[in-house]
C-alpha cells in the first residue's frame, strides 16, 4: 500500500481517540465575600486497581486573592494556581491546598484525560476521583458553600470504568457546565467513520485513475 495510505491510517487512529473531557465551574461567593478562608481541589484513584488518569485545573480566575503560600501539592501535582495545575492519580493521594480570600465569585476550568477516559481496559475496578471543597477558614477545617456534611465536599467528578463522567454538585452557590460534547463516547466514532470514509473514497479514486491508465496505453 502507498505511503499517502499509511499516512491516513495514522491520522484515522489519532482522530479515534477522545478528546479531554472539559467542564466549567464557577461559584458565587458573594455571601462569604471577605472572608479569610481555603480552598482545596484533589484527584485521587479507588483503593483497587485503577486505570491511568489526569486531570488540569485551567482558566482560574476570581476577584478574591489566592495566599499562595506555596508548596501548595501534595503527590503527583504540578503547578500553582491562577496557573494550570495537573494531577496524574498515579500516587493514592494527590491534593492542591491554598489560603483563599473570597470575593464574590470564582471560577476554573476542569480537564479530565488519559486511558482511563480514551481507552478503558475492562480491567480496572476502580475509577479515580475529582473533588474541589471551599472552606470558611484558613486551616482547611470548616466547609462552606456545601450541603455535604460529611465530606465538604462542594463538586465532585468521578472518572468511571467506561470512561464516562459524573459531576455532582454538593453547593447550591454552584454551577458544573461541560464545555464540549465529549462526555460521550459517540463523537470519536464519528470522527473515525468520516476518517475511514476520505481514506475509502481516495482508495476507489486511485483505483479508477489507474484503470483509466491502463486503457490509455492499451
Amino acid at each position: 500500500m502507498s505511503t499517502r495510505f499509511w499516512f491516513l491510517l495514522v491520522l484515522c487512529s489519532a482522530a479515534a481517540m477522545a478528546d479531554p473531557i472539559t467542564y466549567n465551574v464557577t461559584v458565587d461567593t458573594s455571601s462569604i465575600s471577605g472572608t479569610a478562608g481555603s480552598l482545596d481541589f484533589n484527584f485521587n484513584p479507588g483503593p483497587f486497581v485503577t486505570q491511568a488518569a489526569s486531570l488540569q485545573i485551567l482558566n482560574f480566575s476570581s476577584n478574591g486573592s489566592l495566599a499562595g503560600n506555596c508548596p501548595c501539592g501534595i503527590g503527583d501535582v504540578t503547578g500553582q494556581l491562577p496557573a494550570t495545575v495537573t494531577f496524574d492519580n498515579a500516587t493514592a493521594f494527590n491534593d492542591y491546598f491554598d489560603q483563599f480570600t473570597y470575593g464574590s465569585i470564582l471560577s476554573f476550568d476542569v480537564s479530565l484525560y488519559g486511558p482511563a477516559l480514551s481507552s478503558p481496559d475492562g480491567v480496572s475496578t476502580s475509577g479515580s476521583t475529582f473533588a474541589f471543597s471551599m472552606f470558611s477558614d484558613a486551616d482547611g477545617t470548616v466547609p462552606a458553600l456545601t450541603s455535604d456534611t460529611t465530606d465538604g465536599f462542594a463538586v465532585t467528578i468521578d472518572v468511571n470504568l467506561d470512561g464516562t463522567t459524573t459531576v455532582t454538585n454538593y453547593s447550591p452557590q454552584a454551577g458544573v457546565t461541560p464545555l464540549d460534547a465529549t462526555t460521550v463516547p459517540e463523537p470519536s466514532t464519528l470522527k473515525l467513520i468520516g476518517c475511514w470514509g476520505v481514506m475509502l473514497a481516495g482508495f476507489a479514486r486511485g483505483q479508477k485513475l489507474r484503470r483509466r491508465l491502463r486503457k490509455s496505453i492499451v
